[in-house]
């Protein structure tokens, strides 16, 4: 079931309703009902992946329970989190990785000269499995470290895993943070539920008006770059950089929107990544729940920034490149995340990397000349590491590259000046926006309703008119 679907348009308003008007005030049935919601909505995609949720799901819920009866007996309090980490991991190797490894293993000794016959798996991967599968994970490390107790609740456990809005494509969450609103009576909020249909509403037109519309070009310019010039190379990436931001994002603010007509509160999954100054602060905005979780769970485990240059640069690669695997078991993003580490490294060397912590132009209309040039600096090498997220192997994306820099022509086939406006209006109303939570939060302070409503009619209707070209979202495969 898509965000941008109808089904989902039914099934929505149907779970708020009895949450709300016919189930208030009964939090143990509010989440149950939760809970069956979003089961029922994970089953939507395929129910035999649902048998894969629940053991997850249980799996983690009993370790905790076992880690912290053990609390006082560091071998079996250890036994228990090795069993949850390794089976969790074991199931996401087998579906997501086990294929890449034993074929990557065949070209190995092809390469040396052997022959040899390999054996695929041909399954399918169960959409969500890392995201879930991370919550599961944070979970039980949380309470191995003593920095939690275990859930005592089935069920509050089992929302806080399976929550529908977060379920298949995030924000990874914590129990820190998610758990303890579980468990709170949740009174109905009238103005938080506002705020949260306004940022459904803007996470629709990123997804449906930017990166569905971007999406069929892209795919056309990728599908044979041999065949484009330099400049239709270029536009193709600068599209690509909009279709996944738009469609990543826009899943991220429908989630956080959803979240908020139940009287959740999400973690924030981006921040106008687009404005960054540098990489490195690129990468605080951009898909943060995930950098956040290797900081907390990889990084500072390894030592961090802690004992010195080398070991910093050490772990912020070994970061990257987990990062880049976590999306594919495809060399291209193992390259991409590699890329990014090399990006970041002359600001690491230089102890730059903490420079832009704050919002660009925070407080000003415009960015200073030096600010603009950041920004465009960081957003084309952020394009450029795309180019690797998007081809379907390393030939296609250096081919890619190399037509780029072929420097063969620059008239841009296939070339839309509306959705080149749209783009343009979306990077006004992110700028616009900026200094909130999401783009559209500042809407609620224009003193004329005629004015926010005739602004919330127009980009519905902009909404309705782009349905028609709709693409799953692009992390449902990771």
């Amino acid at each position: 079931m898509l965000f941008n679907s109808l089904g989902f348009a039914l099934f929505l308003p149907l779970v708020f309703f009895v949450y709300w008007f016919v189930l208030s005030k009964k939090l143990f049935l509010q989440n149950t009902w939760l809970l069956a919601a979003s089961y029922f909505f994970y089953g939507c995609w395929d129910w035999r992946f649902m048998l894969l949720l629940v053991f997850s799901t249980a799996l983690d819920y009993y370790s905790g329970l076992k880690i912290a009866q053990h609390k006082e007996n560091a071998r079996l309090k250890k036994f228990w989190l090795i069993l949850s980490i390794g089976l969790n991991l074991g199931f996401l190797g087998i579906f997501k990785y086990y294929n890449f490894f034993v074929s990557s293993f065949a070209d190995l000794l092809n390469a040396m000269g052997a022959t040899v016959h390999i054996s695929t798996l041909n399954i399918i991967l169960p959409v969500g499995i890392s995201f879930y599968t991370f919550h599961g994970l944070s979970y039980v490390i949380d309470i191995y470290y003593n920095k939690i107790e275990p859930e005592k609740g089935a069920v509050n456990y089992g929302l806080f895993v399976s929550f529908f809005p977060l379920l298949v494509a995030g924000p990874i969450e914590r129990a820190t943070h998610l758990l303890p609103q579980i468990k709170k009576n949740r009174d109905f909020d009238p103005l938080a539920a506002r705020e949260g249909l306004r940022q459904i509403l803007w996470g629709l037109f990123k997804k449906i008006v930017i990166a569905d519309n971007c999406a069929g070009i892209v795919n056309d310019i990728f599908a044979i770059p041999a065949e484009r010039n330099s400049g239709t190379l270029l536009f193709g990436a600068f599209l690509f950089a909009f279709q996944i931001y738009g469609d990543f994002s826009g899943y991220s603010d429908i989630a956080l929107g959803t979240a908020r007509l139940f009287g959740l509160r999400l973690l924030k999954n981006f921040a106008f990544p687009y404005f960054s100054r540098d990489i490195a602060e690129f990468w605080r905005r951009w898909h943060i729940s995930l950098s956040s979780w290797f900081r907390d769970y990889l990084y500072i485990p390894l030592g961090g920034s802690q004992g010195g240059l080398g070991l910093k640069i050490r772990n912020t690669f070994i970061i990257f490149l987990v990062s880049g695997f976590w999306h594919g078991a495809n060399w291209t993003f193992i390259i991409w995340g590699f890329l990014n580490a090399l990006y970041i490294l002359p600001l690491l060397i230089f102890d730059k990397n903490r420079n832009n912590l704050a919002i660009a132009a925070q407080g000003r209309l415009l960015p200073s000349w030096g600010e603009f040039f950041n920004i465009m600096l960081t957003f084309g090498l952020t394009c450029l590491a795309w180019i690797f997220f998007r081809a379907e192997n390393l030939t296609d994306a250096f081919a890619y590259l190399g037509g780029i820099f072929a420097f063969n022509g620059w008239q841009i086939s296939g070339f839309s000046s509306s959705l080149f406006a749209l783009i343009l209006v979306l990077i006004g109303i992110e700028w616009w926006g900026r200094e909130g939570d999401f783009a559209l939060e500042r809407v609620k302070n224009w003193r004329l309703k005629p004015l926010r409503w005739a602004f919330y009619l127009i980009i519905g209707l902009l909404i309705f008119l782009y349905q028609g070209k709709s693409h799953e979202f692009i992390y449902f495969q990771f």
